[in-house]
């Protein structure tokens, strides 16, 4: 007698390939809420970052800023190392994508050292208020060896690499004098805003972003721009 499967007989391989898609479904979401919860103690971790310092961020700190538990913070992160590791590396993607990545746009040479700079301008005009978490971190961890301290000169470093690459270029477009001194222009700019974030943010003199621009315009006249 031929076997005929009845419509109501269970069917082993389709429920567990029907089980095994909503458990990667389940996965999925699991990680997607945890990343987004990580997302926003950071953004937090950013926020006081820049009011008390890279010092200042603690598990606990977090814990009672975003309403979780100190275990719930730690989940995310691992250390308090990791978490402040975790705020200069968001603050980093931040800046590239404010600063450098608009300037990429314009042309080679002069135009785009012009547009680093005043993009850079225009984030330093908000950190007057707010802090700037490479020139604090700076202070704070100069002397002491570790992880921290390392992810902030790496992000730096990063940073005046690509306005160096940048002022090189300017002379090999003809954009400056044949002997100008390109490593030395560079650190001049990254002069002026060290000066305007201690002019304007710790002594509050007034007119300091207007005495940076014509100092960069003071620089560029000095090295020959066309």
């Amino acid at each position: 007698m031929q076997f005929v499967p009845s419509l109501s007989q269970p069917r082993p391989l389709l429920t567990t390939i029907d089980h095994g898609t909503d458990a990667r479904r389940k996965v999925g979401r699991a990680l997607q809420k945890g990343q987004q919860t990580k997302l926003a103690i950071v953004e937090a971790a950013l926020g006081l970052a820049a009011q008390i310092g890279l010092e200042g961020l603690s598990i606990g700190v977090l814990a009672e800023v975003t309403q979780m538990s100190k275990s719930g913070v730690f989940a995310h992160f691992g250390s308090r190392e990791e978490l402040q590791i975790s705020v200069i590396r968001e603050y980093f993607s931040r800046f590239e994508q404010e600063v450098f990545y608009p300037a990429l746009a314009q042309p080679r040479g002069l135009p785009r050292v012009r547009a680093m700079f005043y993009n850079w301008m225009k984030r330093v005009a908000i950190e007057i208020q707010s802090g700037c978490i490479f020139i604090s971190g700076a202070v704070e961890f100069d002397d002491r060896p570790g992880a921290v301290r390392d992810a902030l000169a790496t992000s730096v470093q990063t940073w005046l690499n690509a306005m160096d690459r940048s002022v090189v270029l300017a002379k090999q477009c003809g954009h400056l004098r044949p002997e100008t001194d390109e490593h030395q222009m560079a650190f001049e700019i990254h002069g002026l805003i060290l000066a305007l974030h201690y002019e304007a943010r710790f002594l509050k003199n007034p007119g300091s972003i207007e005495r940076a621009n014509r100092g960069f315009e003071n620089i560029l006249a000095r090295f020959g721009a066309q």
